[in-house]
């Protein structure tokens, strides 16, 4: 059986006019969520913050869904992606930083985007983990 790689990341949205939006980020003409391989022996919870710290820059995030997460079925190298749900203020700037090992910039773009616009970009393993935070965030509202 081929071992796992477990990658932490967040689906973070933010509240405009009421209305939520989705970050999303751009490596080369792929579009995800902010993710990454978790350290050795790190918490995957730890491990999305770090992840979503890195790459954007936002710190300060809200856990309204109490830890809930997604995980992908396995792809490529036998890569599973476990995403969790955080909220922003709207206030908060994303900064595409480079990867503090190598200095690479790993992202070319984000936006911020409504539900169904978001989805337009994404592939349908990333499009299953939008519908779930999507569907996730309007069953809290609701309660």
């Amino acid at each position: 059986m081929k071992k796992t790689v477990l990658s932490s990341g967040g689906v973070i949205v933010r509240k405009v006019n009421e209305k939520w939006e989705f970050l999303i980020l751009r490596s080369f003409s792929f579009w995800d969520f902010p993710k990454g391989i978790n350290n050795p022996g790190e918490d995957p919870w730890e491990g999305a913050l770090r992840e979503i710290k890195e790459e954007t820059g936002l710190r300060n995030l809200t856990d309204s869904w109490k830890r809930s997460f997604y995980e992908t079925k396995p792809y490529g190298k036998g890569k599973v992606a476990r995403y969790y749900i955080l909220e922003t203020n709207p206030d908060q700037k994303v900064a595409l930083l480079p990867n503090p090992e190598n200095g690479i910039v790993e992202h070319h773009e984000y936006r911020w985007l409504p539900y169904h616009s978001a989805r337009l970009l994404l592939t349908p393993r990333i499009q299953e983990v939008l519908d779930w935070a999507n569907e996730t965030i309007n069953l809290l509202m609701k309660e």
